[in-house]
């Protein structure tokens, strides 16, 4: 990823320093257990973690010349740890240090992003029990439909990425695995005792049947999680992008002073941390399909996957925690209108009450089709004079209607508290008591 797109948390996990590192782990751990076995000398695993050290630049030098990223690694290593370092890599294969490191990667990652997700809820959180009873239109299609309150839409918001969390553990879980099985996965030159060992030091699982490589399908659940989140960061941000339009303007990005919102026209304020979003989420949505299409590798081992995941782990983690951390930092500062959700819900002459007339005159015994006839007729005039006419004044005026429902029962049911008398019920299941 770009700087402009990368936190430093997020981005160290990719660097080569912290890859080395990795590898070397890995491979000082398989000495250690080596060496438990009687395999290698004791003080040769000793020298590996005394004398271990490497150089990227000098890992470069040597793969240009031997085209071979693992061997230029352990090359290297050989030329610091010295003669004991013939003990190194010891029944190994290439696929057990890099697939073992891509997935202790890949499980750092997923700690950020959880920690991501916790703190985006507790923003969402806070924003839904402070606009709990603040009443706005709710849309279906983009039309008006019936009153709602913000705090909801925040409230599913949290639910959403509640679940995204969940999703998130589980995906970390998955791929927390370790392959130390040599060539082929079969244990011939090594014991699967140091894949346990190893397993154990770097914070994973064993694989239990790795073939020569981890299989793919763990990697395509997490991909495929990431992508999941990305898409509900798009859900929000969009919702936020509408509600900004000049038209509705029921919340906003926080514009800073100083900010500047277009290079022609000094009067705008564009949502464009929200757009951004939208666009990281297209990013992160693409490189679910290759992980997808990674799982159906040749046999026991292919590399076809390689290059795939040398630039989707780093690309899709780093657009996904910046993301996250955009999207709270938008929560945190978004700014509400409560008084133009008012205007914009009073704009239409009440016809978000038009269900409940219906349903009062299905009560009052008319047929649904009779009760639907009446009250769209009357909605329809409203619709057509843009809301200049009032649904419950020309509902008054309709001799068939307060035949059945009085005035004053007509009154009652454009009373907009009616829409609200289960919010609480709706914020106990997402939050609790």
């Amino acid at each position: 990823m770009i700087p402009r797109y990368t936190r430093p948390q997020m981005a160290a996990i990719w660097e080569p320093e912290s890859r080395f590192q990795i590898w070397f782990e890995i491979e000082a751990h398989a000495c250690d257990a080596n060496a438990k076995l009687g395999r290698i000398p004791e003080a040769a695993a000793k020298a590996v973690w005394e004398r271990g050290k490497w150089e990227v630049d000098r890992i470069d030098e040597i793969e240009r010349e031997v085209k071979h990223d693992v061997i230029a690694f352990l090359t290297n290593l050989a030329e610091h740890v010295g003669d004991e370092a013939r003990f190194v890599h010891q029944g190994m294969t290439s696929s057990d240090v890099l697939d073992t490191c891509f997935n202790v990667q890949l499980v750092k990652a997923a700690d950020i992003l959880i920690d991501d997700l916790d703190k985006l809820l507790v923003v969402l959180r806070r924003r839904a029990e402070e606009h709990k009873y603040t009443v706005c239109i709710g849309r279906s299609h983009g039309i008006h439909a019936e009153p709602i309150t913000f705090g909801l839409k925040m409230a599913q918001a949290y639910a959403e990425f509640d679940r995204c969390r969940s999703r998130m553990i589980a995906a970390r879980e998955e791929v927390a695995t370790c392959a130390i099985s040599g060539a082929v996965g079969t244990f011939a030159n090594i014991d699967p005792y140091v894949e346990e060992h190893v397993a154990k030091a770097m914070g994973l699982q064993v694989e239990p049947v790795s073939t020569q490589v981890i299989p793919r399908d763990r990697h395509a659940m997490y991909f495929g999680v990431l992508a999941v989140i990305a898409s509900c960061v798009e859900r929000l941000a969009t919702e936020i992008r509408h509600l900004q339009r000049t038209e509705v303007l029921e919340a906003q990005e926080y514009f800073s002073k100083g900010q500047k919102g277009s290079s022609a026209m000094p009067h705008k304020k564009n949502p464009i941390l929200t757009e951004n979003l939208t666009g990281q989420a297209r990013l992160i949505r693409s490189m679910c399909i290759p992980a997808m299409e990674n799982v159906a590798l040749w046999h026991e081992r292919d590399i076809s996957h390689s290059a795939v995941e040398r630039n989707i782990g780093p690309d899709a983690t780093v657009a996904l925690d910046f993301s996250l951390a955009r999207l709270t930092n938008v929560m945190d500062q978004l700014l509400v209108y409560p008084e133009n959700m008012l205007d914009n819900m009073n704009k239409m002459g009440g016809l978000p009450n038009s269900q409940r007339v219906l349903l009062e005159l299905t009560q009052a015994g008319v047929s649904r089709e009779d009760a639907y006839r009446l009250v769209q007729a009357n909605a329809m005039k409203v619709w057509e004079s843009r809301g200049a006419l009032q649904l419950l004044d020309l509902l008054k005026e309709d001799e068939i209607v307060t035949s059945k429902v009085s005035t004053e029962q007509l009154e009652q049911l454009f009373n907009m508290d009616y829409h609200t008398k289960h919010v609480d019920t709706i914020f106990k299941r997402v939050f609790g008591e």
